[in-house]
């Protein structure tokens, strides 16, 4: 991955967060603030204003930019969590013009524990974390077996998308889903959701 092809990720993330908020924020609505696809729609929109502006000159340094803008920009729990995640991905990569798939995932994984250190979510507890550590797992098992990106994530975006649905069945036991105890089950988490359409965005670019 260079600076070009991460950039290209971030534009896709962009527009299949865009095409599909009106979903992102029904899901929220029925267990959180209602407020999510919104947000994160505004969020990537001033992301994508920022690359289109000046394009940085790796990988490395444009997760970093998306990851600090998305804190700046977007409220609600959706900026910090998305923002610290992209940001510490950023920070793990090697500045240099190009980061192998074993270089993104140690990026990757950094991202997962900024998240799970922000928000003190673990698996199960119906969160981001249900969609991007199974994805994770993927990405890494497919780069250990000799994948490229895109085979690796390929793997990646269809345990996002499964950990997803699986929150469906789960109770919330973070974030203001928790409040609803019981009825929060039978909903899919919209931060999951989410989640998979940026991984569904980084196997479409690569």
């Amino acid at each position: 991955m260079n600076a070009t092809l991460a950039r290209d990720w971030m534009r896709a993330a962009a527009a299949a967060i865009a095409a599909d908020a009106d979903r992102l924020t029904r899901l929220d609505s029925a267990i959180g603030d209602g407020d999510h696809g919104v947000n994160l729609n505004r969020g990537f929109t001033a992301v994508v204003a920022v690359l289109d502006q000046e394009l940085p000159g790796t990988a490395a340094e444009v997760l970093v930019k998306t990851g600090s803008t998305l804190m700046s920009r977007v409220g609600g729990a959706s900026g910090p969590l998305y923002g610290m995640a992209l940001r510490a991905a950023g920070k793990a990569l090697p500045a240099t013009p190009e980061v192998s798939p074993a270089d993104l995932a140690v990026g990757l994984r950094a991202g997962l524990e900024a998240v799970g250190k922000l928000g003190g979510a673990s698996p199960g507890d119906k969160t981001l974390i249900d969609a991007y550590g199974p994805a994770l797992d993927a990405f890494e098992k497919a780069v250990a077996e000799g994948a490229d990106l895109a085979t690796a994530a390929g793997a990646a975006a269809s345990a996002a998308e499964a950990g997803a649905q699986a929150t469906v069945p789960l109770r919330a036991r973070k974030g203001r889903a928790s409040y609803l105890g019981e009825r929060s089950i039978g909903h899919q988490d919209p931060g999951a959701a989410s989640t998979s359409l940026i991984f569904r965005a980084l196997a479409e670019v690569a």
